[in-house]
Parts: structure tokens; C-alpha cells; sequence
């Protein structure tokens, strides 16, 4: 019988091709597998077999110690400990008074945040979980995952472990993906996000889109980072004649192609994978670029943070060459950056006016989320005040 609690091993890490693999012991055996992780986190290098004798006092001890828990138990008892874990790391350590007073800015707020989302992830997702080679979960009381595991990382080759945080992940996002989001500008009409693919479930970027007036032609227009492709798919359905839709990641370009065709346009939207933009010149060019010039950890916060504003300054310097004359560039960027101390406006507008930009109009509108509104959010100045706009931008 395996013990819970036993003294840890020190995991072997390896690479092999492309997957990483891990090593430990069990039963005295030495045993692998591959290791899972679409956040790119390194394979924990101490290991303990765990199952439902171990007291979340003591997985929390071992995690915070940087020993991982290989849970064996029953699957819902694996769920009911990670709940217990995440009330644990969210208390906090203990400090001494003093030690570290209030943030003294926005920014110094925000990095705060960063960090402890940061330690949160890491220690959360020290719990793990065998999946066997067809996918699915080895684990009493276990649900059917196959399906969602495969949508994520095709077909298996072989037995692999997983963190069950990352695993509720990608069944919480098979379920949006089969369910889809109903976008009120597609009327009513649903997007289904791939895991790892931005979802459209804050919507007023898109009503944004579907109110802003175009441009007097409406033979083409270009989607810069299409993920999902909502914003295609709007524009198609106000009329514009031909859309082409570019992205660089595989999974936004597979799920935009597949939305697209679910909803009867993918004769008038092409999908194209590019880094910016498609070759040629277009009277209407969108991009909703990340808000957030900070450093992602996550696939899905690709669609949130743009280190050092790369795709931002790429669209701006890359936009008057890729407009036709009279053509309108639409930029839509939310302001939180700015409540947050990471970027001013008046370094915004340099950068219009360093690509030769200027501004035609604007539409602003607020956020609907339950974050702006949460008063316990540790950023909720900044949220509250954040407001959406679309930037109407034109060479010259």
C-alpha cells in the first residue's frame, strides 16, 4: 500500500525531443511519465505520492516547501484538498508587523498582485495527477476528460502527470467551448473559445466594433490578432466584403477558422497566419491589442499582457503602410494600464504621433464586468475607473 506523507523524492528532470519528462519513486520503483504544463512551469523536482490520508496541514507544508504531491486518492478528495490549500496560500504567510506596509503606488500595487498571483499558481499547482495513455484519469470518482485533454493536446503517447489545477482548467474551458459565448453584436450568435484563446466574455470591445462608423469603403478590412475571431466575424456581418483575419498562434487560427464557418462566412473570412499583417492594403484595419505592457504567465494572459507594448507599437508603426488612402485605422485599448501607473496617456499619443497618426475620433465606453465593481479586488481603484475606447486613427 502507498503511503501518504512519505519522505519526498527528488525527481529526475529530462528532456525528451520536445516533452519534458519526470521521474520519482513509488513502491519503492522507480517510475515516469511526461509532463503536462500549457504555462510552460518546469517539472517539480520533489515528489510525494499523496492520497486521501494526508491532511491539507501537511500538503501545505510539503508545497510550500517545494515538494509536489502525485495524488492517488480519489479524485474528488484531490479537489476538496486543493479548495483547502487555496484558503491556506490565500491567508497568506505569516510576516512580521511592519514588515511590509501598503504599496505606495498603482504600479507597486499591480506588481504586488503580479507576485502573489505568481506564488499562488506555483504552489496550487504543486498537486498533481496521473493521466494514463489515452487521457484519461486513473483516480477514483474521476470524470471522463479524454475529450477535453485531447482538444488540448491531441492525441497521447504515452502516460503523463498533470497539475489538477491546469486539468480543471481545460475541462472548465471545454465547457465554454462547447457551450460558446453569446455575443449580443453577432445577434445573439456564439463564439466557442478554444483553451489558451482570449473569450469574448467581456463584451464591450465588441460593441465597440459593431457601433463605430466605417469607413465610406467597405471592400475589405484586416483583423490584426484575431484569436477568437469575433471581430472578423462583426465585421463580416456589417457588411464589409472580404475580412482577412491574422494571428500567429495555431490554437487562436484553428478556433477563429472553425467560428468563422459555424457562422456561414467563412467565404467572406480568411484566416491567415501572420505577425501583424497580411500582405497588401485594406480601407479598415482593427486590433484589439493585450492592455497590459507586463510580462504574461499564462497562454490565455497572452491576450491580456503585451511586454513592453510589442504588438501595440508593432500595429501603430505598421498601420499607415498597410491603409489605403482615406483609410481608418481602429485601435481598441482599454485605460487600465494608465489607472495602474504602467503607461501614461500622453505617452499613448506620442506614439500615434511618432507612426504618423492622427486621431479621427473616439469611442469610449465602461466596463460591465464584476471586477469593476468588486471592492475587494486588490486593483479595484484602477477598475473602477477603467474605461474601453476605440480609436479612430488616420495617416498624417
Amino acid at each position: 500500500m502507498r503511503t501518504a506523507g512519505a519522505h519526498p523524492t527528488r525527481a529526475k528532470v529530462y528532456a525528451l525531443s520536445t516533452q519534458q519528462v519526470i521521474e520519482w519513486t513509488e513502491d519503492g520503483q522507480p517510475q515516469a511519465a511526461a509532463w503536462r504544463s500549457e504555462s510552460g512551469a518546469p517539472p517539480p523536482r520533489r515528489v510525494v505520492v499523496a492520497d486521501d490520508r494526508m491532511t491539507a496541514d501537511a500538503a501545505y507544508r510539503l508545497v510550500c516547501e517545494g515538494t509536489a504531491l502525485l495524488w492517488r486518492g480519489d479524485y474528488q478528495g484531490a479537489r476538496q484538498l486543493l479548495a483547502a490549500l487555496a484558503r491556506r496560500v490565500d491567508r497568506g504567510p505569516r510576516r512580521p508587523r511592519g514588515r511590509r506596509g501598503p504599496a505606495e503606488s498603482a504600479a507597486e500595487a499591480f506588481h504586488r498582485h503580479r507576485q502573489e498571483q505568481g506564488r499562488r499558481a506555483r504552489l496550487l499547482g504543486m498537486l498533481l495527477v496521473p493521466l494514463d495513455a489515452d487521457l484519461a484519469v486513473p483516480l477514483r470518482r474521476a470524470p471522463d476528460v479524454r475529450e477535453a485533454c485531447a482538444q488540448v493536446y491531441g492525441a497521447a503517447q504515452g502516460p503523463s502527470v498533470i497539475s489538477l489545477r491546469e486539468l480543471l482548467g481545460l475541462i472548465g474551458a471545454h465547457e465554454w467551448r462547447e457551450k460558446g459565448v453569446e455575443v449580443p453584436a453577432l445577434g445573439g450568435d456564439r463564439i466557442h473559445p478554444y483553451y489558451g484563446v482570449f473569450s469574448p466574455v467581456r463584451g464591450e470591445y465588441v460593441d465597440l466594433v459593431a457601433e463605430a462608423p466605417l469607413p465610406a469603403s467597405r471592400a475589405a478590412a484586416f483583423d490584426i490578432g484575431t484569436g477568437s475571431g469575433v471581430l472578423a466575424a462583426v465585421l463580416a456581418r456589417r457588411g464589409i466584403e472580404r475580412v482577412v483575419a491574422t494571428d500567429q498562434d495555431e490554437r487562436a487560427l484553428a478556433c477563429a477558422r472553425e467560428n468563422v464557418a459555424r457562422l456561414g462566412l467563412a467565404e467572406r473570412v480568411e484566416v491567415v497566419r501572420a505577425d501583424l499583417f497580411p500582405p497588401g492594403r485594406a480601407p479598415l484595419i482593427v486590433c484589439n491589442p493585450p492592455w497590459v505592457p507586463a510580462r504574461p504567465s499564462s497562454p490565455v494572459e497572452y491576450a491580456v499582457y503585451d511586454p513592453g507594448s510589442r504588438m501595440l507599437h508593432g500595429f501603430l508603426n505598421g498601420l499607415t503602410d498597410a491603409l489605403t488612402p482615406d483609410g481608418e485605422g481602429w485601435l481598441i485599448l482599454s485605460d487600465l494600464a494608465e489607472h495602474l501607473g504602467l503607461r501614461t496617456r500622453e505617452e499613448l499619443l506620442g506614439a500615434f504621433e511618432s507612426a504618423g497618426l492622427r486621431v479621427v475620433d473616439r469611442l469610449d465606453t465602461r466596463p460591465t464586468h464584476h471586477r469593476a465593481t468588486d471592492a475587494g479586488d486588490p486593483l479595484h481603484a484602477a477598475r473602477a475607473a477603467e474605461v474601453t475606447s476605440l480609436w479612430r486613427l488616420a495617416a498624417g
